[in-house]
C-alpha cells in the first residue's frame, strides 16, 4: 500500500526535473553570458556541472546527496543504449554510400584503438617513471587511464577493483576519478577546439549553426511516410520502435547470460566473469545491431508492398537520440565522484596522468581526423575526442554543436565503430590482466614488457590507419622516379 504523497512516488520524477532544469538554466547561461557563449560548452555538459556543484553544496549542508546514485547510473546506462538505437533506425543511404561508409567506420574504430594505445603508453610510462620517486605507487595503475578516458566509469571501476585486489590500495576510487576527469577533459578540449574553429572562421557564435535544423514539412512528414497524427501520434510510433528494439536487445543479452549460466555454472570461469560483463557493458552495440535488423525488416516490407507507407522518420529519430544523449551526459556528470583526490598520494600521479593523457589524446586525434577524414575533420575530431575522454554520447554532444542535424557521418561512426574497436583492441585488453605480474626478480618486469608491446601495437595500428596516405605517398614517389 502506498500514498501518492509518499516521496518514493515522486523521487524519480524529481531527479528528472532537476536534470532538465539544470539543462534549461545552462542553455540560458550560454545565451546570455558572453564568456560562456564564446566557450560554446554544450548545454548538457554545463548543466551536468551545475548539478554536480549544487549536489556538493547540498551534501555539505544536509550530509547526504540529493540524488540516488543508482538512478543516475540507470539514466546514464540506458540513455546511451536508447540514443544509439534511435540513430541506428535512421535511413542508411544508397549502396555506394554504404560501401564507402564501411571503410570510414573501420578507420573510426582504428582511431579509437590508437587513442586507447597512446593513452596506455603515456599512462604506463608516467606511473613506471613515478615509481622511482614515489615509493607506494602501483606501477601498472597507468593502464587505468585508457579504461577511464576511453571506456568510461564502468571499466575504470572494474580494473581499479581488479588492481586493488592485487595490492593497489583504493584502486577503485582511482579508476572512478580518472573517468570523472575524462568528462572534464572532454569539456575543456571541446571548448579549445571550438575556439580554434572560430579563429579559422568555420564557426560563428550565435550564427546559423545554432538554428540550422531543417523543420520543413517534407523533412518532418514526407509524403511516403505515415501522417503526423492518426489514431497514434507519429512521435509515439518512433518511440515505440526505439524502445521495442532496445528491449529485444535486452532479451538477447539475457538469453546469452542464461546460456552462460547453463554451460558455465562456476562464477570463477571465463564466460560469466569476462564475456558476460562485456556483453552487458556494450548494450548500445547489441541495441544497434537489433535496430539495424528492425530497419532492414521494415524496409523489406515496404519494398514488397506489405507496408504502404514508411513508419520511421529520420528527423524525429534524431530528436529522440538527442534527448537521450542530453540526459545521459547530464546524469553521468552529476554522478561524478573525485574521491581519489582526497588521498594525498594520488594527487601527483592523477594530475599528471589526466593532463598529459588529455593533451596527447587531443593532438593525436586532431592529426588522425585531418589526415584520415578530410571531408569532415572537425566533426570527426569532436566525435572521437568526446568518445575517447568521456563516453560515446559525449562525442555526439560535442559533434552536435557544429553539426546539429548530424549531416556528416561523424556521429553515426560512433554508433557502428565498437565492433572494430573490440577486434583491434582485444590484445590490449589481454595485457591489462598481466601487466602487474613480476618477471624473474623484477616486480615491474611485466609492466615494462607491456609498455614495449603497446608501442609495437600502436605502430601497427597506425600503419593500418594511415595506409591510404602511406600508399599514395609511396606511389607518387615511385611515379616521380620513373
Amino acid at each position: 500500500m502506498f500514498n501518492f504523497w509518499d516521496s518514493g512516488v515522486w523521487s524519480f520524477l524529481l531527479t528528472l526535473a532537476i536534470l532538465l532544469a539544470a539543462m534549461l538554466l545552462a542553455n540560458l547561461m550560454r545565451r546570455y553570458i558572453p564568456f560562456l557563449r564564446k566557450l560554446m560548452i554544450p548545454s548538457a555538459l554545463l548543466g551536468g556541472f551545475l548539478v554536480l556543484i549544487a549536489d556538493v553544496i547540498y551534501k555539505s549542508i544536509a550530509g547526504v546527496s540529493m540524488f540516488n546514485d543508482l538512478t543516475l547510473e540507470y539514466l546514464t546506462y540506458h540513455g546511451l543504449g536508447l540514443g544509439f538505437v534511435a540513430l541506428a533506425l535512421k535511413s542508411s543511404g544508397d549502396k555506394k554510400e554504404k560501401k564507402k561508409r564501411n571503410g570510414e567506420i573501420m578507420d573510426s574504430g582504428l582511431s579509437v584503438v590508437g587513442a586507447y594505445l597512446i593513452q596506455g603508453i603515456v599512462g604506463l610510462a608516467v606511473t613506471l617513471g613515478l615509481s622511482f620517486v614515489i615509493a607506494n605507487i602501483f606501477p601498472a595503475s597507468g593502464l587505468i587511464l585508457p579504461m577511464g578516458y576511453g571506456q568510461g566509469p564502468g571499466q575504470a571501476f572494474n580494473w581499479g577493483q581488479i588492481y586493488e585486489n592485487l595490492g593497489f590500495t583504493n584502486g577503485a576510487s582511482f579508476g572512478l576519478t580518472i573517468a570523472a576527469m575524462g568528462f572534464i577533459t572532454a569539456s575543456i578540449g571541446g571548448c579549445v577546439y571550438f575556439a580554434g574553429m572560430r579563429k579559422r572562421g568555420k564557426l560563428v557564435v550565435g550564427g546559423s549553426h545554432e538554428n540550422a535544423e531543417d523543420c520543413k514539412d517534407e523533412s518532418v512528414s514526407p509524403k511516403d511516410e505515415i501522417p503526423m497524427s492518426e489514431s497514434m501520434d507519429k512521435m509515439t510510433v518512433q518511440v515505440a520502435f526505439v524502445v521495442i528494439s532496445y528491449i529485444i536487445a535486452f532479451g538477447i543479452m539475457y538469453g546469452l547470460y542464461r546460456l552462460f549460466v547453463a554451460i558455465d555454472p562456476d562464477p570463477t570461469k571465463f564466460l560469466l566473469k569476462t564475456v558476460n560483463p562485456l556483453i552487458w557493458g556494450f548494450n548500445f552495440l547489441v541495441g544497434t545491431a537489433v535496430a539495424m535488423g528492425v530497419k532492414a525488416i521494415l524496409n523489406a516490407l515496404y519494398r514488397k508492398g506489405v507496408m504502404k507507407r514508411k513508419y520511421t522518420n529520420d528527423f524525429m529519430l534524431s530528436r529522440i537520440g538527442g534527448f537521450c544523449f542530453d540526459f545521459m551526459v547530464v546524469a553521468s556528470i552529476a554522478a561524478i565522484k573525485l574521491e581519489a583526490f582526497t588521498y594525498p598520494e594520488f594527487i601527483i600521479p592523477l594530475s599528471i596522468l589526466c593532463i598529459v593523457g588529455g593533451v596527447v589524446t587531443y593532438f593525436y586525434l586532431k592529426t588522425v581526423s585531418k589526415k584520415v577524414f578530410p571531408n569532415y575533420p572537425d566533426e570527426q575530431f569532436l566525435a572521437l575526442f568526446g568518445n575517447c575522454t568521456g563516453t560515446a554520447s559525449t562525442g555526439v554532444i560535442l559533434t552536435r554543436e557544429v553539426d546539429p542535424e548530424f549531416r556528416t557521418p561523424a556521429a553515426s561512426n560512433l554508433v557502428y565503430l565498437p565492433l572494430y574497436a573490440i577486434v583491434f583492441g582485444f590484445p590490449m585488453f589481454l595485457l591489462l590482466g598481466v601487466a602487474p605480474d613480476p618477471i624473474g626478480g623484477n616486480p615491474n618486469g611485466m609492466a615494462w614488457l607491456t609498455l614495449g608491446i603497446l608501442i609495437v601495437l600502436f605502430v601497427v595500428i597506425n600503419l593500418i590507419l594511415f595506409r591510404k596516405s602511406i600508399f599514395h605517398k609511396t606511389y607518387k614517389q615511385d611515379k616521380k622516379e620513373e
